[in-house]
């Protein structure tokens, strides 16, 4: 792995730049940020815009990181475009993400997409999809995560999400972090960038459960209300106020019009205008199975506590987690809606061993056993007769592997 702007800017100006051939709005963060390009790029679907959205990393097939209209590229493109890319990626000696962010920008600028939503690999600053001027920046949230890359203390980190920004362009937040908001102000203010901080005040929740929710949604100029989210969980509530805010300031431009009906059409289908998937999502009905890529302490805090509110059930949880995540504080959080735990290790040198998880959850009072794969963790649970729902989360590497083996589809890690 590699930082710097050098290598893809090399590697696109073989392909004639073609990030400066479509508009786009570009996402950082550290949690939230694919369920808030989802929702931004479900509107514009809804509002008849063709609309690309680039997210990493993948769940199954690498073609879903590519979307136009949430529909992933096809592998007869991806093959061409791979082999369009191989003699630059080669002289220029760039990395796997720098290629898959050339590849979906070549795409979408061929497809004449009329937005792009793009969402950074990490960080934001030296992130190869940092070399867009987009129409608006958007960071999510801001917490320590990646630290021996982006900086061991949150000033650190929202400095490097911060370099996303640009001059004169809206920068909008749900970091509710004072000293991160501090950093996003500073910068905001030397770029002369109008910045907006959306608040948990701005949101009120009606009823949730694994299908979703309904809330109102407050803004400076008007209000929506009883609006159906298909995303489940509360803390999806300020992924929408985020993306429903990019969208108020995008209608305030007049370069596009997305109406209040196209707005309730999206939010009420994410999943089928974007193509998102696991974010809560039930996977499978008989025995209820329950998918999701939290992969850290603050993402996993807030899936159990959602979990803990829409649903009274225990669950029987997969569970596998990379190196470079801090597990300590997942351990409580897991252990208060785990009637067992299944310890697992994903398919890539990064995973943490299934027996290092196992110990470390036998002060927990739950049962644990472990396998040395996802497939067999998840099997051994599908053929224990039980009416306790499933979860499975911790990664996207362990979703993936889940939900292939679900679907008996061919499984491909790729670390980026």
């Amino acid at each position: 792995m590699k930082f710097g702007l050098h290598g893809i800017r090399q590697l696109l100006r073989t392909l004639g730049n073609p990030e400066k051939k479509f508009l786009s709005l570009h996402i950082a963060g550290t949690n939230g940020k694919g369920s808030t390009a989802s929702m931004l790029a479900a509107m514009f679907t809804a509002a008849g815009y063709k609309t690309g959205l680039y997210t990493s990393p993948h769940l199954i097939q690498f073609n879903e990181r590519i979307r136009i209209n949430g529909k992933p590229i096809s592998s007869r493109d991806l093959s061409r475009l791979t082999t369009l890319l191989q003699t630059g990626v080669i002289r220029g000696n760039n990395t796997f993400f720098e290629a898959a962010t050339a590849i979906g920008f070549q795409y979408f600028a061929e497809q004449q997409v009329d937005i792009a939503i793009i969402e950074t690999g990490l960080g934001g600053r030296l992130d190869a999809t940092n070399v867009l001027k987009p129409l608006v920046s958007v960071i999510t949230t801001i917490g320590l995560e990646h630290t021996h890359i982006l900086g061991n203390t949150i000033q650190k980190i929202a400095k490097e999400k911060a370099g996303i920004i640009k001059t004169k362009t809206p920068c909008f937040t749900a970091s509710s972090d004072a000293l991160a908001r501090g950093v996003l102000a500073s910068v905001c203010k030397k770029k002369s960038a109008p910045f907006h901080i959306v608040r948990n005040d701005q949101v009120h929740i009606h009823r949730s459960s694994l299908h979703g929710f309904v809330a109102d949604f407050d803004f400076s100029s008007h209000a929506l209300s009883r609006v159906k989210v298909s995303l489940p969980g509360t803390h999806q509530a300020m992924n929408a106020l985020l993306s429903l805010s990019v969208i108020e300031e995008i209608n305030r431009t007049q370069r596009f019009h997305i109406s209040e009906r196209a707005v309730r059409k999206a939010l009420a289908g994410v999943q089928r205008y974007s193509g998102l998937q696991a974010r809560l999502s039930v996977v499978q009905k008989n025995p209820m199975i329950v998918a999701d890529v939290a992969h850290n302490p603050d993402a996993m805090t807030e899936l159990c506590s959602a979990l803990k509110n829409i649903q009274p059930k225990k669950f029987r949880i997969v569970f596998g987690l990379m190196q470079d995540k801090n597990l300590e504080p997942m351990i409580p959080a897991l252990s208060s809606i785990a009637e067992t735990l299944i310890a697992v290790e994903a398919r890539t040198e990064r995973s943490r061993s299934a027996a290092e998880l196992a110990q470390a959850f036998q002060q927990s009072c739950i049962p644990v056993k472990q396998y040395s794969s996802v497939a067999r963790g998840l099997r051994a649970l599908l053929n224990e007769p039980s009416p306790q729902p499933i979860l499975i989360t911790g990664s996207h590497f362990v979703v993936g592997e889940a939900l292939a083996a679900l679907q008996r589809k061919k499984y491909l890690t790729i670390n980026q």
